[in-house]
């Protein structure tokens, strides 16, 4: 069943192609990133941030062929974990069900796979309740709106609002909203609601 699973999702998407153009210890750390999600240690794979140093390395990647790569390393740890592979039946069914992944990848998932691959722990109750994504962190500013092309003097204030959030698949993004004061001082008020809901549990 892993090799059909492997052979499934490997011909979709050419993650081997994209794996190719990868350094090795990009690579790799990529792979602990993934195997620190699975293992509930991060929230998260942080693709933008890896994405924008490989790139700085000189390799052409864009942040779309990253995330397919980590979804299919994602997949692959996950299925050999709920599978319960050890290295040697991974790397045996990595050759037979994705023969084109370059051989420093297959080193390093060898390697990445034998040192923390048994920790994972898949449970069902934990794949099925992660359904939404994750708050990982929250940047905000204050700003004024001078003008614009249809009033001369607005002097309006606006509160932007980031939001870092791991999707259930592990993906890091960013979501940016802008409120108005109002809606900003209920947005206050309801998180302040849910903090003293928090303090009687």
């Amino acid at each position: 069943v892993f090799a059909s699973d492997l052979y499934c999702f490997s011909d979709g998407g050419g993650a081997a192609d994209k794996i190719r153009l990868i350094p090795q210890d990009f690579f790799a750390e990529l792979c602990e990133q993934i195997i620190q999600h699975l293992n509930h240690k991060i929230p998260g794979i942080n693709t933008a941030e890896l994405c924008q140093r490989i790139q700085t390395s000189g390799v052409d990647i864009n942040i779309g062929d990253l995330a397919k790569v980590a979804n299919t390393l994602s997949f692959l740890f996950s299925t050999a974990a709920r599978n319960n592979l050890s290295t040697e039946e991974l790397i045996t069914s990595l050759g037979s069900g994705v023969s084109t992944l370059p051989k420093h990848a297959v080193q390093v998932i060898r390697h990445v796979w034998n040192e923390q691959g048994k920790a994972i722990a898949v449970s069902e109750d934990a794949r099925t309740t992660a359904t939404v994504g994750q708050f990982v962190d929250m940047k905000w500013k204050l700003g004024v709106a001078m003008s614009s092309d249809t009033c001369r003097s607005l002097k309006y204030p606006y509160v932007t609002v980031t939001l870092k959030v791991a999707d259930p698949s592990g993906q890091i993004t960013d979501k940016s909203f802008e409120m108005t004061i109002p809606q900003f001082k209920n947005f206050f008020r309801q998180f302040k609601e849910m903090a003293s809901v928090l303090e009687t549990v």
